[in-house]
């Protein structure tokens, strides 16, 4: 499948894609976001694939936010379809079965933390910075940066930054718990790639069953977070995997796992 804007690489059984235009800091158009939903869906279908990784071309940049260049064409209702189409394309990344992991290896800005966030879990260069500078153009995120920022370090923190404008460093998106590590930047990729090959040697159904689990319950009561939580617990009683999974450890050897993330 060609593309103009990204990069598809496959290591192994992890898919890497690279936003790729790093003239504009890896900026995101309309352009970039059907692509990048391409890349995604090509990933669900493929069960060779077990891993996402999203990572920015450049050293720079993640990404620095969507392409500001193309707002002053926009009138409110191609603005409001613009959010939609990122809001529509970062809920597709979320909901891929697959785990995915945001690489970010310089500014994650607006979009970029955006999409980022949609990501399961983040790792950073030590030289990334963060923020939802869109306070500074008039306007306010508009792919999920209000709703995903407040449900990740909370309301208090989430206000500040989207309407301060300002950035943090990796080391303070660590410490509020927008990142999960922090790496020297000539070692991220590195890392990023080392923990992908971990999670796609691990069992389909479980990975799916904990992303489901943690992405609809943490919204729900205790309560029902749990019930969900027993449901897939059972559920996943019904694999091969769980069964390798006991005998393994038990003739202590390392499982074989070759359940399917489609099946």
């Amino acid at each position: 499948m060609a593309f103009q804007n990204i990069l598809f690489d496959v290591h192994d059984q992890v898919a890497l894609v690279t936003l790729n235009r790093p003239k504009s800091l890896n900026a995101l158009n309309p352009e970039t976001l059907d692509e990048l939903k391409r890349a995604v869906d090509q990933v669900r279908e493929d069960d060779g694939l077990r891993v996402l990784v999203l990572t920015g071309a450049g050293e720079k940049a993640f990404v620095a936010g969507a392409d500001i260049s193309e707002f002053p064409k926009m009138n409110p209702l191609q603005a409001r379809l613009f959010a939609q189409k990122g809001q529509d394309v970062f809920f597709a990344l979320e909901e891929l079965p697959k785990p995915v992991i945001a690489c970010v290896n310089g500014f994650a800005l607006g979009g970029g933390l955006e999409l980022a966030m949609s990501c399961d879990f983040i790792y950073a260069s030590e030289k990334a910075k963060f923020g939802q500078p869109e306070i500074n153009l008039g306007i306010i995120p508009g792919f999920g940066g209000t709703q995903r920022l407040a449900r990740l370090v909370g309301r208090a923190k989430a206000k500040e930054l989207c309407m301060t404008g300002e950035m943090i460093d990796a080391a303070t998106a660590l410490q509020w718990g927008l990142v999960a590590k922090v790496f020297p930047a000539e070692n991220l990729l590195e890392e990023t790639l080392k923990t992908a090959r971990t999670l796609a040697s691990k069992s389909a159904l479980a990975l799916r069953a904990i992303k489901y689990v943690i992405d609809r319950g943490v919204d729900a009561d205790l309560k029902a977070g749990c019930t969900l939580e027993v449901e897939a617990f059972g559920l996943c009683f019904a694999s091969e995997d769980a069964k390798e999974g006991a005998s393994a450890f038990l003739e202590k050897r390392k499982p074989n796992f070759k359940g399917s993330f489609i099946a």
